[in-house]
């Protein structure tokens, strides 16, 4: 395997072009790309003492907080300040990041330890989105915060459409803890009644109680995926009025109709009634 001035191998450099023009953009320092997609199983491996890619998960994970924070804040629509910490929680959550990164296909391009990639470690949810947030904060060191916000724009702002627009993958956990609390002075109980295959491929089911009834079984490829399910399936029977996350709540101003919520994210305008948003 040859290697560049760089120390990349011109394989690795030729894989981390095609990443880039995926995704549409241009890393200067390409060393600070790879670093993004080395695992530490992979550079555990290694006999040269070279750096893991979660220094830059953890950058990339406040910078990706603080440019959702800023562009809920911006908006032309009246949520109160909780709803917006809850809109927050779903855009930037394990399973989002996981959906944003096979979009990307970064799991092609990660690089991992033989343990690792013989375990599944390629597919696992956490892994995918840990790679995303040390994307991300790689691209902040290399290209400077405009060109690292526009990336996130490109990736991000329809998630916080579909949070808005209730078309979103729901904590169907919270949201059934919230609603039998309210409803039944009770909290659900969840069991698991069986599992199935080895375990780097496990199947988990879950059943959910709540009072004396049973609902599911909920299916996952871990217990927290199989109780969502669960609660997911005990929702749809309790509630009559779909599955709204009741945490999200739009205020309207006084006198004006309701709009579209995608008609303002990509604005980037406070209102100038910012008041109603602080008081509702």
């Amino acid at each position: 395997m040859t290697r560049s001035k760089k120390g990349i191998s011109r394989e690795r450099i030729e894989a981390l072009s095609e990443f880039q023009a995926k995704i549409g953009i241009r890393f200067k320092n390409l060393a600070l790309l790879n670093t993004a997609l080395s695992h530490k199983s992979y550079v555990n491996e290694l006999e040269e003492n070279l750096e893991n890619n979660e220094k830059l998960e953890f950058l990339g994970d406040a910078f990706l907080g603080m440019v959702i924070s800023d562009t809920l804040y911006n908006q032309k629509l009246y949520f109160k300040e909780g709803s917006l910490a809850r809109i927050k929680s779903y855009v930037v959550s394990e399973s989002t990041l996981n959906r944003v990164g096979r979009e990307m296909g970064i799991e092609k391009y990660i690089l991992l330890g033989k343990g690792e990639e013989k375990s599944g470690g390629r597919s696992r949810t956490s892994l995918i989105g840990d790679g995303v947030e040390a994307v991300l904060g790689a691209y902040y060191l290399d290209a400077g915060f405009k060109q690292a916000r526009r990336l996130v724009d490109r990736y991000f702002l329809k998630e916080i459409l579909w949070v808005e627009e209730n078309k979103h993958e729901k904590d169907y956990k919270s949201i059934l803890q919230e609603y039998t609390q309210k409803k039944h002075k009770t909290v659900p109980r969840y069991r698991v009644m069986n599992t199935e295959g080895p375990d780097h491929k496990r199947k988990f089911y879950v059943n959910v109680y709540v009072q004396d009834r049973t609902f599911g079984p909920g299916v996952g490829e871990s217990k927290k995926k199989a109780e969502q399910g669960a609660a997911e399936a005990a929702l749809s029977k309790l509630r009559k009025k779909g599955l709204r996350d009741p945490n999200i709540e739009r205020v309207t101003e006084p006198g004006k109709k309701r709009q579209r919520a995608g008609g303002f994210v990509r604005k980037g305008k406070r209102s100038k009634n910012s008041r109603t948003d602080a008081h509702p």
